[in-house]
C-alpha cells in the first residue's frame, strides 16, 4: 500500500503540562489528606490524566505534598495508678558469659 505501519495506530494525546498535573494533585491532596502517590495516581486517572507513578512521586516530593501519616499506636499505659510499683531487680545485675572451659567471664564490648 505504501503507507507506514505507524499511521494505522492511534497517536497518544499530547502530554499534560506539569503545572496542570500539580494543580490537580493539590486539589486531590486538599480533599484527601492521607492519599499517597498511588491513590493520587488513581484519582488522576479517574480525571483523565494518565501520569507515570515516578513522575507523581517526584512532583509530590518537590511540591511538599506528602500525605499525613495516620497514628497507628496509642499509648495505653497509665502511670498515675494506685497499684504497687515493683522495684527493678535486674538493674544492678551484671550478665555473665560462660566460656567453653566453663569459667565465667564478663561480656566484652565490641
Amino acid at each position: 500500500m505504501g503507507i507506514a505501519r505507524s499511521t494505522y495506530y492511534d497517536r497518544p494525546e499530547s502530554a499534560a503540562d506539569d503545572t496542570a498535573i500539580v494543580e490537580a494533585m493539590f486539589a486531590i491532596s486538599d480533599e484527601f489528606e492521607f492519599y499517597g502517590y498511588r491513590r493520587v495516581g488513581a484519582a488522576l486517572r479517574q480525571q483523565g490524566l494518565v501520569v507515570n507513578y515516578k513522575k507523581i512521586r517526584r512532583l509530590m516530593r518537590e511540591h511538599d505534598l506528602q500525605p499525613k501519616m495516620k497514628r497507628r499506636f496509642v499509648a495505653t499505659t497509665d502511670s498515675n495508678h494506685d497499684g504497687p510499683i515493683f522495684p527493678n531487680l535486674l538493674k544492678e545485675m551484671v550478665p555473665v558469659v560462660r566460656t567453653s572451659s566453663g569459667s565465667p567471664t564478663l561480656p566484652t564490648s565490641r
